[in-house]
């Protein structure tokens, strides 16, 4: 009775909570050339953040996941690691979004071994952004084949990689503050 209160009381309140980010699906796989996780992210990008875009210049964000094996005797052992880079652009001449995904970070002087998809509309290239799918942890002698295993999953927007005057217009806003970060013991579960 009193959460419904403040909500009535508070609507800004609820509108934040609707619009924070969230994890909604978190699976770890195991396949023939190794272990791969996939994970859904749901979040709004702020409209600060859409006009940045706009005026073409890139954001960029970063999915970041470990896995743990447990041990009883001290602190659980990091056993694998991995990162998908995100870099997002709009070209003005084409109309057109541009994603660029890389195991690496994706710096001015050049992507790298990167891949890029183009998207006719900016809700269809945040749909490919918050679909994680098949990052390569590594091999399963190394993750270990035990039948839970402990994972931590981070989904952020890099402001590092904005261009100077965004980075300092954008310390202590919240509208810039695109982080979510989960931990949880995952089965292993065979690829289909």
């Amino acid at each position: 009775m009193l959460v419904w209160a403040l909500s009535a009381w508070l609507p800004g309140a609820a509108l934040a909570d609707s619009r924070s980010p969230a994890i909604t699906q978190l699976r770890l796989e195991q396949a023939d050339d190794g272990v791969y996780l996939t994970a859904q992210v749901q979040f709004e990008l702020p409209g600060v953040v859409e006009e940045v875009l706009e005026k073409g210049i890139a954001i960029y964000f970063v999915a970041e996941a470990e896995v743990y094996r447990e041990r009883w005797y001290w602190t659980d052992l990091k056993v694998a690691q991995a990162a998908r880079y995100m870099r997002l652009a709009y070209q003005p001449l084409t109309r057109r979004w541009r994603l660029n995904v890389s195991p690496v970070p994706i710096t001015n002087s050049g992507f790298g071994v990167s891949l890029n998809q183009n998207f006719d509309t900016l809700a269809d290239a945040l749909e490919a952004i918050s679909r994680v799918g098949r990052l390569r942890l590594g091999e399963v002698a190394d993750i270990g084949d035990d039948a839970t295993h402990p994972v931590s999953f981070r989904f952020r927007l890099d402001t590092s990689q904005l261009p100077r005057p965004f980075q300092i217009g954008a310390v202590g806003q919240s509208d810039w503050n695109i982080a979510i970060e989960k931990s949880a013991r995952l089965p292993l579960e065979k690829a289909k």
